[in-house]
């Protein structure tokens, strides 16, 4: 299972640190990652991090800003989200990836975190 936590209303500019706490299978040493769902759109990839935390990957409008990391202790992943905008503004899901490496896509999923709302206001 995973249980994702850490969102809110903030302003433009303003930062969130989401987490992520992964248990049973999910927990295994696998790839960790982030996606979102913007209100009328289809879910997107925002960042992956191999299962040793040593490489991480971002989706372009978030490079920069975003910083994933992942705590194999705590079996806890992170997303650090600074200077938010307004278009940031989604349902934020972690995800365990089928294999120690992360990707953009989706199929490569084996268990989704139940989302937490991430809103941005200008």
């Amino acid at each position: 299972q995973l249980q994702a936590s850490g969102g809110g209303l903030v302003q433009a500019g303003d930062s969130l640190k989401l987490s992520c706490a992964a248990s049973g299978r999910a927990s295994s040493n696998n790839a960790m990652g982030w996606f979102r769902q913007a209100p009328g759109k289809e879910r997107e990839f925002v960042a992956s991090i191999n299962w040793k935390g040593s490489s991480s990957t971002y989706e372009d409008s978030v490079k920069g800003r975003f910083t994933i990391s992942r705590d194999n202790a705590k079996n806890t992943v992170y997303l650090q989200m600074n200077s938010l905008k307004p278009e940031d503004t989604a349902v934020y899901y972690c995800a365990s990836y089928r294999r120690p490496w992360g990707s953009r896509d989706q199929y490569e999923i084996g268990y989704w975190g139940q989302g937490t709302q991430v809103t941005v206001s200008s």
